[in-house]
C-alpha cells in the first residue's frame, strides 16, 4: 500500500465511522444527546460538536484557506443532532476530497495554520495523521456514552480488511454514502 492509498482509506474510514456513529446518535431524543456524560467534554452533543470545529480547522487549513480560531467560535454551533450530522458529512466529504487530489509531493506539502500567536506550519502528512488520530479519539468517546443510552453503539471497525466477509459488514453504508470499494484501494 502507498501512502497515498493509506491516507485516501482513512478519509474513506473517518466517513464510514461517522456515518455509522451519527446514525444511532440520530435515534436519540435532544435530552439524550444534551445529558451529562463521562468523558472528555460533558455530552455526546458537545463532543460532536468539537469533532466538527476541530475538523472544520484542519480540512480548511489542508485545503489552503485555514479558518484559524473562528472554527471554534461558538464551541457548540449546532445544538441539535440534524444540525451536526448535516455539518459532519460535508466535511467528511471535504476530507475525502482533499485526500483523493493527494500524490506524494502532496503529503509532503505544507500546511499552514493559524493559531493565536502566529501560524504553524506543518507537512500535510503529519497534520493528516494528527487529524485522523483526533477524530478516532472523540469517536470513541462518542461510541462509549452511547453504551449509556438506548442507542446501540455501532461497529466502527469493520474497514480495511479485505476478505468478502469483511467486504459485506460495510457494504450497505458504503451503498448509501454511495462509495466504491474498488476505487478507494486503488
Amino acid at each position: 500500500m502507498t501512502s497515498v492509498t493509506y491516507f485516501r482509506a482513512q478519509a474513506y474510514n473517518n466517513a464510514v465511522a461517522n456515518h455509522r456513529l451519527l446514525n444511532a446518535c440520530g435515534t436519540l431524543t435532544d435530552e439524550d444527546l444534551a445529558a451529562r456524560r463521562t468523558g472528555f467534554f460533558p455530552s455526546i452533543v458537545h463532543t460532536y460538536n468539537h469533532i466538527l470545529t476541530v475538523d472544520w480547522f484542519y480540512v480548511s487549513a489542508l485545503e489552503g484557506a485555514c479558518v484559524g480560531y473562528s472554527a471554534f467560535e461558538p464551541e457548540i454551533p449546532f445544538p441539535a443532532m440534524a444540525d451536526i450530522d448535516r455539518e459532519q458529512r460535508a466535511v467528511d466529504r471535504r476530507l475525502i476530497a482533499v485526500c483523493d487530489a493527494l500524490d506524494e509531493a502532496g503529503l509532503a506539502a505544507t500546511v499552514a495554520m493559524i493559531r493565536p500567536k502566529g501560524t504553524q506550519t506543518e507537512r500535510a502528512d503529519r497534520t493528516l495523521l494528527h487529524l485522523f488520530q483526533h477524530q478516532i479519539h472523540h469517536r470513541g468517546q462518542v461510541h462509549t456514552m452511547l453504551a449509556g443510552t438506548a442507542a446501540a453503539p455501532p461497529q466502527l471497525d469493520e474497514f480495511f480488511m479485505g476478505d468478502e466477509n469483511e467486504r459485506a459488514l460495510r457494504a450497505t453504508d458504503f451503498a448509501a454514502l454511495g462509495f466504491d470499494e474498488d476505487a478507494i484501494w486503488r
